[in-house]
């Protein structure tokens, strides 16, 4: 079987897919993936047929950092992916008609490459590597990170709330694709939850107890909990030198204006019992690195939490779930995105803490720390939820199923069946 995956241009989308593609691969599937620039030598160095998506897509970067509140936050970023749609119809075509592909996986926040996958006819699947914003009358509306309804207060609530969030959510990004669908010759989105139920499945890469329970999940959805991933490299050897409780900081790896929570760390945690490691891949560090800390632009993550006492991230779903997909808890700081459904999650899961980010100071980042670390009881059960779910084998079987043929609705209800055991 030939697989042709397309991603956007994040490291975080990319990253999860990975073991699902090593997967496939070691079943004997040839791999081709048109991802970001950066993410092709990796790729390649696998041995898949790698090559970038179209530069002009990748400059069309996310502008969220500049939004007021999640709910402009998410206008701003769903206006992103809206721009790239144009551009990912041409570039999915092309990279169709150089492989060959008998199935496509296309990341969820691609929606031009999704209509040319639902338009091509052959087999095609989503993944959806962070929370997703499907209503359901028993979760919070999307986008504040809203705790779970408690009583009539909290339905009254989400009653109020949910149709002024979708209207945001719609009209930030269904105008504009509607003619992108139409262009391509499939039908609009009547709604944001098309967005994510047109393809015949979706890989969704978080489990519960992480994901809130709900009955009312699309057939095609298949929770296979989180593929973490990290490029290839040896332990840095400063690593060994450490002795004291390790505390990894990790910000966004796609610009987010959130230098301001490595700041807060290193200054709230200089005076602790504990090594800190600073990971900036897109932001800059303006100050002093007290003694008991490092910054690195990026270090793999996997052997810092073989060690970590707690993780400080930015919210993003990849670090965390990585994070917590190792029992190791979790303090989060969400700065926009689906980051305050993703810190969210944390609290209400028992596995860390979660800190605003207007409300951040060092002292108040020092306190969740320090609370975080007592919750890794709750990091391990998120983690035992995630390794039950399957990961990169159960999603491999679906993928090969739904090239198959064989992919039904009770196929699915089955494979969630196996999750939830």
């Amino acid at each position: 079987m030939r697989v042709l995956a397309y991603t956007s241009p994040a490291r975080g989308h990319l990253f999860g897919l990975v073991p699902i593609l090593d997967e496939l691969a070691r079943r004997g599937h040839a791999i081709a993936v048109r991802t970001l620039a950066a993410g092709v030598g990796p790729l390649a160095r696998r041995g898949f047929a790698a090559a970038p998506i179209a530069p002009a897509i990748e400059r069309l970067a996310h502008d969220d950092h500049r939004a007021r509140t999640p709910v402009g936050g998410l206008r701003r970023s769903m206006a992103t992916f809206a721009r790239r749609a144009p551009l990912e119809v041409e570039d999915l075509r092309t990279a169709i008609a150089a492989t060959a592909p008998d199935v496509l996986l296309v990341d969820a926040m691609t929606f031009g490459a999704a209509a040319v996958a639902e338009a091509d006819g052959r087999p095609w699947a989503q993944w959806m590597p962070y929370p997703m914003p499907l209503s359901s009358p028993v979760v919070p509306p999307f986008a504040p990170g809203l705790a779970p309804a408690r009583g009539l207060p909290g339905r009254v609530r989400d009653r109020a709330l949910r149709p002024v969030l979708a209207r945001a959510y719609r009209s930030a990004a269904l105008p504009a694709l509607g003619a992108v669908r139409s262009a391509v010759g499939v039908a609009p989105y009547t709604s944001t939850d098309d967005l994510f139920t047109r393809s015949p499945l979706l890989l969704y890469l978080t489990a519960e107890p992480f994901e809130y329970p709900r009955p009312d999940w699309p057939a095609s959805v298949v929770a296979v909990g989180p593929c973490a991933w990290d490029p290839p490299a040896e332990p840095p050897a400063w690593l060994g030198e450490l002795r004291r409780p390790l505390v990894l900081v990790s910000t966004s790896s796609e610009f987010q204006d959130d230098a301001a929570l490595a700041r807060a760390a290193l200054d709230g945690l200089a005076g602790e019992d504990v090594d800190v490691v600073v990971t900036m891949p897109s932001a800059a560090l303006d100050g002093p690195v007290p003694e008991n800390a490092r910054v690195e632009p990026f270090v793999a993550h996997a052997p810092i939490l073989l060690r970590a006492a707690c993780a400080v991230t930015h919210g993003g779903a990849g670090v965390t779930q990585k994070a917590l997909a190792a029992g190791v808890p979790v303090c989060a700081v969400p700065f926009g995105r689906d980051q305050f459904e993703v810190a969210r999650r944390v609290e209400v899961a028992g596995a860390g803490t979660r800190l605003p980010a207007r409300r951040l100071t060092p002292a108040r980042l020092r306190a969740c720390v320090r609370e975080a670390i007592r919750r890794r009881a709750g990091a391990e059960r998120v983690a035992a939820g995630f390794a039950r779910a399957g990961g990169a084998p159960r999603a491999a079987d679906a993928v090969e199923a739904l090239a198959g043929g064989a992919y039904t609705a009770s196929a699915s209800a089955a494979a969630r069946s196996t999750t939830a055991r």
